[in-house]
């Protein structure tokens, strides 16, 4: 069996990659033979996120309750999830690859005694199974070979595009209240809030991401920014130094220190390309580079490069945008 651990939004609905990462733990089944695949959910459960992981073909909901699930602990989640693997009997253990899904599977592969592979795009065989996944911050590939059992890894954002199973499963919800340490609670959340209303609260699940580095001049140069961002129903998403010199949020920085994008169109407006940055966006399908030095790594890496002034350009690419919607 396949044991996949589904993160969910306050909504309480599945996040697009964690439905990514049930999609390809049914691609592993179906080359697997047709084993079941099953998910692991971290408190209540809704009818809705039920009906849609029964969509994806889950066989099996499995709830882990109680108190010690009421917010997150890695080490606690991580006790959660060996208690119902070591009821199914899964042999292979895997989330999406988020910074909650990388800390999880740690502890799982640590306390099982196996190896864990990070942000893994691909498979090739499964005797032995055999992974591919992103290293060195996404610019260089890795073939991993996970002998032990359970196999754990993570899925990197959109390695593969979330899709419905061609025939739903079950859905069965079974509830556990596993016992847990009270050294698995030492380090947990102990409170949380939402960032205030903004553009970037999907910057790792998004399909178009608007990007700004210091090229935007002062924290009052992201108007125009921030204009083609809605125009295209992206997110917003930010340099290092953008965040260092407090333009803009921290929880809106793309790199190695912040988030990992992986969209259709990443659109870079006065960013260099420093490594560290690249660390962040180097998956993504479409570079639109807008950049005045055409010899910057973004604009030599990028699928496509506008050579000019972020503060010409874009407000010129806002006014196109908007003249042919008005137009249609």
């Amino acid at each position: 069996m396949i044991l996949v651990l589904v993160e969910t939004s306050p909504s309480r609905e599945a996040v697009e990659v964690s439905r990514e990462a049930v999609t390809f733990a049914r691609s592993l089944s179906d080359s697997g033979g047709g084993v079941p695949v099953d998910a692991v959910v971290v408190g209540a459960a809704s009818e809705a996120l039920v009906a849609t992981l029964a969509s994806y073909g889950v066989r099996q909901v499995h709830v882990l309750e109680g108190d010690a699930f009421a917010a997150f602990s890695g080490a606690a989640w991580a006790s959660g999830i060996l208690a119902v693997r070591a009821s199914a009997g899964s042999v292979v253990v895997m989330a999406a690859g988020t910074p909650r899904g990388n800390e999880v599977m740690a502890h799982v592969a640590a306390r099982a005694g196996v190896a864990m592979a990070a942000n893994v795009l691909s498979f090739s065989g499964l005797s032995p199974f055999v992974v591919t996944r992103q290293v060195v911050g996404g610019s260089a590939l890795e073939e991993m070979r996970l002998s032990d059992r359970p196999a754990v890894f993570t899925v990197a954002g959109h390695a593969v595009e979330a899709s419905p199973a061609a025939a739903p499963g079950p859905g069965e919800v079974v509830t556990h209240t596993p016992d847990v340490d009270a050294a698995d609670l030492v380090a947990r959340v102990v409170s949380s809030e939402e960032p205030e209303p903004d553009l970037s609260g999907t910057l790792t699940s998004a399909r178009v991401v608007v990007g700004a580095g210091r090229g935007a001049g002062s924290s009052d140069g992201f108007a125009d920014l921030l204009e083609l961002t809605e125009l295209v129903g992206g997110s917003l998403g930010v340099s290092r130094v953008v965040t260092s010199l407090g333009w803009r949020p921290h929880h809106e920085q793309v790199g190695q220190t912040g988030s990992r994008i992986s969209p259709d169109l990443y659109i870079p407006c006065g960013i260099s390309g420093a490594i560290q940055h690249w660390a962040g966006c180097s998956t993504a399908k479409n570079i639109l580079a807008i950049n005045t030095d055409p010899d910057a790594p973004m604009v030599t890496k990028a699928t496509y490069a506008v050579i000019g002034d972020l503060h010409e350009v874009v407000p010129a690419i806002n006014e196109e945008i908007r003249r042919r919607r008005s137009a249609g």
